[in-house]
């Protein structure tokens, strides 16, 4: 199964439609309402029950800005979520 949620950012272009149907696989999404999620996240944030950089795999100077978008697009490294430091 593939789940995609977050919030709708419009047409979808060159969906693998073909190799998602001949897989079999069961596509599901859902808009994420996130005016009624963000502040009750943040505040768990906050108190230090969520530690959202968990998920940060790579930190990089600013100025490895594009270093860090190659790592992530071509999922090198083992690359989820880059951090740029200024």
């Amino acid at each position: 199964m593939v789940s995609v949620i977050g919030v709708y950012g419009g047409l979808l272009d060159k969906f693998p439609a073909g190799a998602w149907m001949n897989r079999a696989l069961t596509l599901r999404t859902g808009q994420c309402h996130v005016q009624r999620y963000m502040k009750p996240l943040l505040q768990r944030i906050e108190r230090g029950e969520l530690d959202p950089t968990r998920v940060i795999t790579h930190r990089l100077p600013l100025d490895e800005a594009e270093r860090g978008f190659e790592l992530f697009k071509n999922k090198q490294d083992n690359c989820e979520k880059v951090a740029l430091k200024p």
